[in-house]
């Protein structure tokens, strides 16, 4: 029995092993490019205001809390607000929002990658990770010499293994879903706001200040 040959793998082999690993390399890539993405995202949404996990809020860079209030089972994320008498007495309101309901702010309460987001980035990414398959098991099946068998196997067993954390969270998590919270969708949402418009806009239009010009008193 002889042992293993380099020089007897030829150039095709060497280069369907190669291309295998290289595109495993590119959906960890493509994985990681999606995780930054969505960690920029939210850190943009949140605009300096910091979640505490202990009390399930957040704090504004006022020193104001934002309670939760809602649960959106569609969309898979809790929307906190702030006290809108609070909010529109702020004195940086209107950098910050222009709602007279208070300041909203979403977090979604899968965390990656078990977020829908997530399951599709890492979908494609493991899409991409078995394609990387087809081509050095497409030449095996040429019928190659022994050593090149034994390249092409081993690429596929390493690219099997370096794909390994890619499939292990695709699978459906548990869902999860708050208790003791309001559950509303996000048109449910959006009604909502503009009935609670509609009532200010109703309030401010129907006050009349109890005043008299002078000189217009009545007397018995």
């Amino acid at each position: 029995m002889t042992g293993f040959s380099a020089s007897a793998v030829g150039a095709e082999t060497w280069l369907a092993a190669g291309y295998c690993l290289a595109v495993v390399g590119l959906a960890h890539i493509i994985d990681a490019l999606a995780r930054r993405a969505a960690s920029v995202a939210e850190g943009g949404v949140s605009g300096g205001f910091r979640y505490h996990k202990d009390h399930d809020a957040w704090r504004c860079p006022q020193d104001q809390w934002l309670w939760p209030r809602s649960f959106d089972p569609d969309n898979r994320v809790t929307r906190y607000r702030g006290t809108p008498s609070i909010c529109n007495a702020c004195p940086v309101k209107d950098t910050c929002t222009t709602s007279s309901s208070g300041r909203e702010i979403q977090r979604a309460v899968d965390s990656w990658p078990a977020s829908e987001a997530a399951r599709f980035h890492r979908g494609i990414a493991c899409t991409v990770a078995v394609l990387g398959l087809v081509w050095p098991l497409g030449t095996a099946l040429t019928g190659p010499g022994p050593d090149s068998l034994l390249v092409l196997a081993a690429a596929v067993v390493m690219a099997l293994l370096l794909s390994v954390p890619l499939w292990s969270h695709l699978r459906r998590n548990p869902a999860f879903i708050p208790e003791g919270m309001a559950h509303r969708s996000l048109d449910d949402t959006v009604a909502e706001r503009a009935a609670a418009a509609a009532t200010l806009a109703h309030r401010r239009s129907s006050y009349r200040p109890d005043r008299r010009e002078p000189g217009t008193e009545t007397t018995s």
